[in-house]
């Protein structure tokens, strides 16, 4: 039986909450991009709605699950340069390739399955107080518009660029040569979050009063222009209030005595003691620093580098937060350990590399810990970071269950949506279809003109502003399910 931590208060209780740090400091939010509650809400509805990809299956919060601890809890093998070898890392599943006609294309390393990124997803937690954003630090400096160029943010915008680089990424969300004219476009026209289903009150209010993207953006903005820049203000705005700050370890500092437990108690003295610290600096449990740890060589992760251009920053990578780690599914950029114990253990058993790090103010790394000091830190880390709202993805933690959630191993196409017609409206043609007879499970349909992918609808209609009027023409409307099965096309030409 694990005895109350009150009677550790004389000696260990005391020390630590001596040595503890002070409270986690409030969010930076730069001047040019304030919290307001209409953009919050409107960046929560954004980051969960798999409308912003271009084939409606992935969404920011994909790869960022509170549950998961902000990270992916799917796992995608990205095979580097030849599969099968030491190069290969567990990273997050993107889209499938599309051409720049939102048609599937066969990828070199992928095929026709979805692409997989060349690192985990890093918890998006982690990032509210860092200035540069990524594995790598790739998400930081000015945050410019990228239609006009000019400045947005001068200062403190990583979450913002972070936000719009994956949007554009054609592995993670975007199709080949995708343009932000046509994501906001087809914003415009679209039901927010019309692929998901089971939406938290707030989202479900604010659609409810305003139900498409124009009219939420007004609220949020004052006018209804939908723009890249106002887009990634909304979805900054709301990672922004996602402040993890209600931990034992959190309560503990706040004078709780009882909420850690002896083993998380040792735990905590462990971390400092064999130097954990150095890097994951109390409160933030990460100093947002970049360290090789003598993981991966180099050789097949530049990391820093990539970014600097400084040979001394070679294979380094973030210091992630680890609050909240003990809901990761997997553990360190390359996604290599699938539990926590194995992330522990190899500070103590791993592999010394010869670019690995020193600790800094702390020289090498000599973790001479025994098995039970080693269990001590796993149960700080698993328990005493843990806030219970995110690991039960209670407000402001709370979300949407996406389609990808929904399917299980469906693998049934779904019949031809039925009565394919169109009609001439001034210069545009209004094209629509009934629903498949046997409508079960369909989520969306993909509309396409000459074979090229014009619109992914939720509606069964659809205005052809740019119809080849006196040419021919032909549409073809595919329903689609939840597991992203399509049915047989029905087809209409027009000559």
């Amino acid at each position: 039986m694990v005895t109350s931590s009150a009677k550790l208060v004389p000696a260990l209780s005391a020390c630590l909450l001596m040595t503890a740090a002070a409270e986690l400091p409030p969010v930076p939010v730069p001047a040019e991009n304030p919290i307001t509650e209409t953009k919050r809400v409107l960046g929560k509805i954004l980051f969960w709605d798999e409308q912003l990809s271009s084939d409606n299956t992935v969404a920011c919060g994909t790869c960022h699950r509170p549950a998961a601890g902000g990270a992916d809890p799917r796992v995608g093998k990205h095979p580097g340069t030849d599969p099968g070898t030491i190069d290969d890392v567990q990273g997050s599943q993107g889209i499938v390739s599309l051409d720049r006609h939102g048609r599937p294309t066969e990828h070199p390393l992928f095929g026709f399955d979805r692409q997989v990124t060349a690192r985990t997803s890093l918890s998006n937690f982690g990032a509210l107080w860092a200035d540069e954003a990524f594995w790598d630090g790739s998400a930081a400096g000015e945050f410019r518009d990228p239609l006009t160029g000019r400045v947005a943010i001068a200062t403190g915008g990583a979450l913002e660029i972070q936000a719009l680089t994956a949007l554009a990424n054609d592995a993670e969300m975007a199709k080949h040569g995708r343009t932000w004219q046509e994501l906001t476009a087809k914003l415009a026209r679209t039901t927010p979050l019309d692929v998901a289903s089971d939406l938290p009150d707030d989202v479900a209010a604010a659609i409810r009063d305003r139900p498409g993207y124009p009219e939420l953006f007004a609220a949020a903005f004052g006018d209804p222009a939908i723009t890249p820049v106002r887009i990634a203000f909304a979805i900054a705005s709301y990672e922004r209030t996602l402040l993890p700050d209600q931990t034992p370890w959190d309560r503990y500092r706040a004078g709780d005595l009882d909420a850690m437990n002896e083993l998380e108690l040792y735990g905590w003295q462990a971390m400092q003691d064999f130097q954990c610290v150095k890097c994951h600096e109390p409160p933030l449990f990460t100093n947002n620093d970049y360290f090789n740890i003598g993981l991966r060589r180099a050789e097949y992760d530049l990391g820093r580098q990539a970014v600097t251009g400084d040979p001394e920053d070679a294979g380094e990578v973030r210091v992630p937060s680890l609050r909240n780690v003990g809901l990761k599914p997997r553990f360190m950029h390359t996604g290599e350990f699938q539990t926590l114990s194995a992330a522990v253990s190899f500070y103590r058993t791993g592999a010394v590399l010869a670019e690995r790090d020193r600790i800094p103010g702390g020289g090498t790394y000599a973790f001479n810990m025994s098995t039970v000091t080693e269990g001590d830190i796993h149960a700080f880390l698993k328990n005493a970071l843990t806030d219970r709202r995110v690991h039960a993805e209670l407000f402001p933690f709370d979300r949407p269950t996406l389609r990808s959630e929904r399917h299980g191993a469906d693998t049934l196409a779904p019949v031809a949506p039925r009565d394919l017609r169109a009609k001439l409206e001034g210069t545009s043609l209004k094209l629509s279809w009934r629903a498949p007879a046997d409508n079960t499970g369909i989520v969306d349909y993909v509309l396409h003109r000459n074979g090229g992918v014009i619109a992914l609808l939720t509606d069964t209609s659809f205005v052809d502003a740019h119809a080849p009027l006196g040419a021919a023409v032909t549409y073809d409307v595919l329903a689609r399910d939840a597991a992203r099965n399509e049915s047989p096309p029905a087809r209409l030409t027009i000559r």
